[in-house]
């Protein structure tokens, strides 16, 4: 499993209001979520009207998918008219199989317990299969 998350900073050079500023916010994080079916929110400077970043995190089997999927959002950030993408920085995590690697996550043995539990449940229905 792979974690792929990204900070994205926009400029918005015409927001004037609040209002400018939230319009183009709101649009670009609906637009993201509707089309790419990522996660995405506006994580700070929420007090500057002329910027606004963003996290954004996307899970997948496959490391080129993540990237994939986070190099789709920056091409949408781009094709904005109202905003311009002044920095951005990604990361791609990968994680053991069941959680293992995570700090605080399941221990190896834990992990196989849940994870092959199905098999071992097929295993034991095919014990009785034999004895019936």
């Amino acid at each position: 499993m792979h974690v792929g998350v990204m900070r994205l900073v926009l400029s918005l050079p015409g927001a004037r209001s609040l209002k400018d500023r939230r319009q183009v916010v709101r649009s670009f994080k609906e637009r993201v979520k509707g089309r790419l079916g990522v996660s995405i929110a506006e994580v700070a400077p929420l007090d500057r009207m002329q910027l606004a970043a963003f996290g954004v995190a996307v899970v997948s089997n496959d490391a080129t998918v993540c990237e994939a999927m986070l190099g789709k959002v920056v091409a949408m950030a781009d094709a904005l008219a109202d905003a311009l993408v002044v920095d951005r920085a990604v990361e791609i995590v990968p994680f053991g199989g069941g959680g293992g690697g995570v700090r605080g996550g399941l221990g190896a043995e834990s992990a196989e317990l849940l994870f092959d539990d199905d098999d071992a449940a097929s295993e034991d229905d095919e014990d009785d299969d034999e004895e019936g």
